[in-house]
């Protein structure tokens, strides 16, 4: 059978799983989807790796080179046997060793895609997904943060029309150079992971996008702790991106985000609970939601509410930057997860098994905000509301 034809039917195969009721869906009315709209949804969500092998100057992540056998590790954790440590970033390279089901490995660094691991003397690489997540342990629980976690250190708002780049070539002073991933209206806000060579850099679906800092106005830190800083410091910031292509599906989901950020903006106090179906459901018009992608068991088929997962998920990346929040229920999708996000970085909604509940276990309320101007990022701020 033609790999894509049977791609296509096992998605309307989902679809009419969903519309008769025999899997849980996200939303409680669906609609026959067309092979043209399920054409145009899986092309959304595709991910391409080839995509984020940029040319030009960019900020690198460590490589094992960086590292010895006596280096202190940040994790330990078992990997799949199926999979193994190898010399290079590639599964074509040297196998430097094969788990087996009861040893744990030594992880050194976390990229957006590989890890730097070690096994006795042996440091290589391995992929994110092939960690049992269930068996991460850190060496120092006090002062690591979750493996998933990326503390971003600013909130900026655009000053002008701002070009998220791939590289830090500034090649025109202005307009499209063909080397943005997006470009962002004036007026937008977004959080900064960190300042490089002179750029912003910020987190771009499973790469780095580099800011100039002249596009960008009102630069605020964020607090490094769970203290405030100043008195319009949030104690936690993400932004996560979204593709801009200009489809009624994806216009919808564009629509949806901004919904859903509408929905789950509010104040918790010491010890509430936030369910996020609870909160943004339930996904259906009469919520003000329209159709668009939904992944369901890593496969993406058409249903009200699609692009409220990443609203939820770029939220539990904020919300795994502050120590007392305790997160009581979260499901990554299927496959390596969203591709909006590193590897297993997301938080499905949508049923009860996928779901994120959390409760504020701070002695203080926390205000919750979500950001979206329709041009591509989705920023999730998370303030001391005392």
């Amino acid at each position: 059978m033609n790999k894509g034809l049977g791609k296509r039917l096992l998605c309307g195969l989902l679809a009419l799983m969903l519309l008769t009721g025999i899997a849980p869906a996200l939303a409680e009315e669906e609609e026959a989807v067309s092979e043209a709209e399920l054409e145009e949804i899986l092309a959304l969500d595709e991910v391409d790796e080839s995509a984020y092998n940029v040319t030009g100057k960019v900020w690198h992540e460590k490589t094992k080179e960086d590292f010895t056998p006596s280096s202190p590790a940040l994790y330990r954790a078992k990997l799949s046997s199926k999979y193994s440590i190898f010399a290079e970033k590639s599964i074509e390279s040297k196998r430097l060793y094969k788990p087996t089901s009861d040893s744990f490995v030594d992880i050194l660094y976390v990229g957006l895609t590989w890890l730097i691991t070690r096994h006795g003397s042996d440091i290589g690489y391995s992929k994110r997904e092939w960690i049992a997540k269930s068996t991460i342990e850190a060496y120092d629980p006090v002062n690591t943060p979750p493996l998933n976690a990326q503390k971003h250190a600013y909130i900026a708002t655009t000053a002008t029309t701002c070009h998220v780049r791939k590289t830090m070539d500034l090649n025109t002073s202005s307009g499209d150079d063909g080397n943005n991933w997006v470009i962002l209206k004036p007026g937008t806000r977004l959080s900064i992971w960190q300042f490089y060579d002179g750029w912003a850099m910020v987190n771009y679906m499973r790469s780095y996008g580099y800011i100039d800092p002249n596009e960008l106005t009102d630069l605020i830190p964020v607090s490094p702790t769970d203290e405030r800083l100043y008195e319009d410091s949030p104690i936690a910031a993400y932004t996560s991106y979204y593709k801009m292509v200009q489809t009624e599906t994806n216009i919808n989901r564009i629509h949806n985000i901004k919904m859903g950020c509408s929905y789950i903006s509010r104040t918790l106090q010491p010890g509430e609970l936030f369910d996020a179906n609870a909160i943004m459901g339930p996904y259906n018009p009469r919520k003000g939601y329209e159709k668009a992608g939904v992944l369901v068991e890593g496969t993406t088929v058409a249903g009200y509410g699609g692009g409220t997962c990443q609203v939820s998920s770029t939220l539990y990346n904020v919300l795994i930057q502050l120590p007392k929040i305790d997160i009581l229920y979260r499901r990554p999708h299927g496959g390596n997860g969203a591709s909006y996000l590193p590897i297993h970085c997301d938080a499905a909604v949508g049923n009860p098994s996928l779901n994120l509940r959390f409760t504020n276990g701070y002695d203080f309320p926390i205000r919750i905000e979500g950001h979206s101007n329709d041009d591509g990022a989705l920023l999730m701020l998370i303030y001391r509301a005392d």
